[in-house]
């Protein structure tokens, strides 16, 4: 999946695990940009009684770059805390909840934004109301109302929300991860079958997405508004982290405390990096450092594993590929260091020389009414990867760049294989349980627990 337990340790560390991130300039509000950063992977909506939230003991950063370099010049920072309001009951709640300041919602959490720049942390409002668990019809008969209610405008003008949603991501986890199978070319793979559509394998799953919506100006250098795509000044980089106390301390009776100075766990830019290019051995080591010393793998980027394994795994589908040595700086643009002017006509996203895996959005250029799913190689330059929207189909746009549709960008002389522009696992936004909607924070009402299905059962 893009980033759900796509290392060893993180992948036991749900609470601080970034799953997926996504930034783009909102449909709906052009000059403003939506950055939504997912944690917890594949929630369970019936896990209950202790039902998934935030780490109190965790720092959850959106980082921005804006000035063509790889390091930090802004970070909104969120730190939670979780009130319990009757320690006398195993229950989350003891009634149905019918507002966030229901008194038969028992465990409530409550977070702080803060906004860093310039080596100053600036705290932009403290106790804010995440909205509880959707957890079935009796519960949360109104979530959606919960949820609205739990939408915050800040006094300095960016608007936040921190909760539950629907997984937005989708993706046949189950036949990629057995042996790189895509179900509607199974009749080209090793073991000959009929082809089949994708089945979506976070359907009906949860995630915990912290939401931050803020104006352009507020995010460029010199608080312009770029309204130039060619301009360096329209381009930023982002990327999210979790971070955690470097030592943890159990008490006796089994309270833990945390210490020493805070250390990045876990960090996600573009869609499946770590999940896909970096090797088994250098995942853990790539999410603890931050994209400025992605130098050490940008190797993996050059010579990526799965453009040597998708000729082996579909026998002569992939000639041209196959005979293709080169090191791949389409990837490398794509990834590490922004496209840059003249290679797509009227669109840059670049950042710099120097590899650095973020997501790069060039905010000149506006939102469009249709957007295509495969993005700018659907020919819709408003989709990932210039920044990335919910509905962008990551999944197939990144098979077909690795397997070699990208190539010809900047090698005109390589033609890719006809399957190359083909490529998908099957599935799509149509598969999601609860659509996007149109306004802030985007991502679907999360699946309740009373009617979600658990996995494996029809």
């Amino acid at each position: 999946m893009s980033s759900h337990r796509e290392a060893p340790g993180i992948s036991k560390d749900p609470v601080a695990d970034n799953t997926d991130l996504y930034a783009f300039v909102s449909p709906d509000k052009p000059e403003w940009v939506t950055i939504l950063a997912n944690f917890i992977p594949l929630e369970f909506p019936a896990g209950g009684p202790n039902f998934f939230e935030f780490g109190d003991d965790v720092t959850y950063d959106i980082n921005i770059s804006n000035d063509r370099s790889r390091d930090t010049d802004i970070t909104y920072r969120f730190r939670f805390e979780t009130v319990l309001r009757n320690d006398e009951t195993f229950l989350y709640n003891t009634g149905p909840i019918s507002s966030l300041n229901d008194p038969t919602w028992n465990r409530r959490q409550f977070y702080s934004v803060s906004r860093v720049q310039g080596g100053a942390e600036t705290v932009l409002a403290n106790n804010l109301a995440c909205p509880p668990v959707n957890i079935g019809p009796r519960s949360t008969p109104d979530y959606d109302v919960l949820a609205s209610a739990a939408i915050h405008t800040l006094k300095s003008g960016e608007v936040v929300f921190a909760g539950q949603r629907n997984e937005g991501f989708f993706v046949d986890l189950g036949s990629i991860f057995d042996l790189g199978t895509l179900r509607p070319f199974e009749n080209l793979h090793l073991i000959p079958s009929a082809a089949a559509v994708g089945v979506d394998g976070t359907r009906g799953f949860n995630v915990h997405t912290i939401a931050l919506q803020v104006r352009k100006r507020l995010l460029t250098k010199d608080g312009t508004m770029p309204t130039d795509p060619a301009s360096r000044k329209a381009v930023i980089g982002v990327w999210a982290s979790a971070s955690r106390r470097s030592a943890t301390m159990l008490e006796e009776g089994g309270e833990g405390v945390e210490t020493g100075p805070w250390r990045q766990v876990s960090r996600l830019g573009n869609p499946l990096f770590n999940e896909v290019i970096v090797p088994m051995a250098d995942k853990d080591r790539w999410n603890h450092v931050p994209p400025s010393r992605d130098t050490a793998f940008a190797k993996y980027v050059a010579h990526p594993e799965l453009a040597g394994l998708l000729p082996v795994l579909y026998p002569g589908v992939f000639p041209n590929l196959a005979a293709y040595s080169k090191e791949r700086a389409d990837l490398e643009a794509i990834l590490l260091t922004g496209i840059p002017s003249g290679v797509i006509a009227g669109f840059q996203n670049f950042t710099g020389t120097a590899p650095a895996d973020m997501l790069r959005l060039n905010i000149a250029i506006p939102p469009v009414n249709s957007p295509n799913p495969f993005g700018i190689l659907g020919g819709d330059l408003a989709g990932f990867p210039d920044g990335r929207r919910p509905q962008d189909d990551v999944v197939a746009i990144e098979l077909r760049a690795i397997a070699g549709a990208t190539i010809p960008l900047v090698d005109p002389s390589f033609t890719p294989d006809a399957a190359a522009s083909l490529l998908t696992d099957g599935t799509s936004e149509s598969d999601n349980s609860s659509p996007f909607t149109s306004s802030f924070p985007y991502l679907g009402s999360p699946v309740d627990g009373y009617d979600s299905i658990p996995p494996g059962v029809a």
